[in-house]
């Protein structure tokens, strides 16, 4: 499908595109081996590289099932009318043919890159297919879940720490980073960030461990947020004290490891952090020698990764998260320990009790809209009948404090997505449970029946 720029767009072969490639650059290659010069420049082009980096990530692979797509049905992506766009739209949301659709949501963002690839090609002649297409409605569908504290509890020591079914350790265990997925599954429950969000995380970041406060407060980087958004975020201390001990144990080791065989000497790109200003800015050499000082805040996940400082014993790397080898851990890694945890499980034979990284930020709102409604009644306890009935309709309060927690721009993101479990629940199921603030087994009692909570399966059988 992909050929040069001369014969892709017929007449208008004097028309020269420059390439300005540049480190780190996405392509596309067709299956005939050779590069579409119009395509790739699109990629390449300043209004492209001008949106965030995780935009032009999710941007370039829906073009990439855009153009493979059209592989499928003969169509040059030059020629494509709506028509086809509204066959793309059916087959990638609604095709019973298609095993692998998507939710609308997704479609949504497909629509928006593929209309950016389309406002970029105008100015070849090349016309907007998608241009009268309406963003289809996103519906929210009742396959979100949840894990109470008991099932989350269980699913780490099943699947990430390798215990057996009785809760002690299975001496058949082979795991060799359970230290690490733990302190980051750990994280993410407890402090609600997208898993890309908490990946991003580097050392100067991470606030100083006080054992007297039980949460720590942290700002998540504007360069690393969803949609630039960055905001404060709350680490338990628990978790703040297994991030650490990684850091301390598993990542020096394998820091060692890389050291010993001069991985990070062979890194092209590197960039050395000269300075860190507290947990805000930081001086880092410049790519052509030099330095800057930067804030965290503008700092990108791609930067971040090629951050290392000097050290007695050589070059480590900045950012948290390392693989077994030392090397800075890439997001999409994470999806590989949530599946070998989820196999291990299912290999013991408990069914259907699954987790992934996005469930432990539902969980993680679940909870904290849980702890917000039993302080808020333990306070109100004192009211009349009618009073807990007109108190009923007043839930705003709560809801902003998750809105905050989560770092939502509106809450009615926060209503609509996270929190349908505790949308029909009562006043008194909760002033039943409020006087001790028992969290874990108030939630365990309350979804032990719900469809869309998972709650510790052993917990329940026995």
């Amino acid at each position: 499908m992909t050929e040069l720029l001369g014969e892709v767009l017929p007449g208008r072969a004097g028309r020269t595109v420059s390439l300005d490639v540049r480190d780190g650059q996405r392509f596309v290659i067709g299956p005939d081996g050779r590069a579409d010069l119009l395509v790739n420049w699109c990629l390449g082009s300043a209004k492209w590289r001008r949106m965030a980096w995780r935009t032009q990530r999710d941007y370039a692979y829906s073009l990439l099932v855009w153009l493979n797509y059209l592989i499928t049905v003969g169509v040059n992506w030059w020629d494509v009318d709506d028509e086809v766009a509204s066959e793309f739209l059916f087959w990638r949301v609604t095709d019973p043919a298609n095993e692998n659709t998507v939710e609308t949501g997704t479609f949504t963002r497909d629509l928006a890159g593929l209309r950016k690839f389309y406002t970029l090609a105008a100015r070849f002649g090349v016309l907007d297919p998608f241009v009268d297409m309406d963003a289809p409605r996103i519906v929210r569908h009742a396959d979100v879940k949840w894990l109470d504290p008991g099932g989350y509890a269980r699913w780490v020591d099943l699947g990430v720490r390798g215990f057996d079914l009785h809760g002690r350790p299975d001496p058949w265990w082979k795991g060799r980073n359970d230290q690490r997925d733990r302190a980051f599954c750990d994280g993410l429950y407890g402090n609600g960030l997208r898993v890309s969000e908490w990946a991003s995380v580097v050392l100067p970041e991470l606030p100083a461990y006080d054992r007297r406060r039980g949460f720590f407060t942290c700002v998540l980087a504007d360069a690393c947020a969803k949609g630039g958004y960055g905001h404060k975020y709350w680490m338990p201390r628990t978790a703040l004290r297994g991030v650490l001990g990684y850091v301390e144990g598993a990542r020096a080791a394998a820091v060692r490891r890389a050291q010993a065989a001069h991985r990070y000497e062979r890194i092209s790109g590197r960039r050395i952090v000269l300075a860190t200003h507290g947990t805000h800015s930081v001086t880092m050499s410049k790519p052509g020698g030099g330095s800057r000082k930067e804030e965290w805040n503008d700092v990108g996940p791609q930067t971040r990764m090629r951050l290392f400082r000097e050290t007695a014993h050589g070059l480590e790397p900045v950012v948290l998260w390392l693989n077994e080898d030392g090397l800075p851990r890439d997001t999409g890694g994470w999806e590989h320990t949530f599946d070998v945890a989820n196999e291990r499980i299912a290999s013991l034979g408990l069914e259907n009790f699954t987790c992934t990284a996005h469930m432990l930020r539902h969980s993680f709102a679940l909870r904290w809209y849980a702890v917000g409604k039993l302080i808020k009644y333990v306070r109100l306890g004192h009211l009349t009948e009618h009073e807990q009935r007109d108190f009923r309709e007043e839930v705003g309060n709560t809801w902003h404090l998750v809105q905050t927690m989560l770092g939502h721009r509106r809450v009615e993101t926060t209503k609509s997505v996270y929190l349908e479990p505790f949308r029909t629940l009562e006043v008194e199921a909760l002033l039943a449970h409020a006087d001790s603030f028992p969290v874990a087994s108030f939630m365990a009692d309350v979804f032990a029946e719900h469809p869309w909570v998972r709650t510790d399966p052993l917990a329940v059988t026995r």
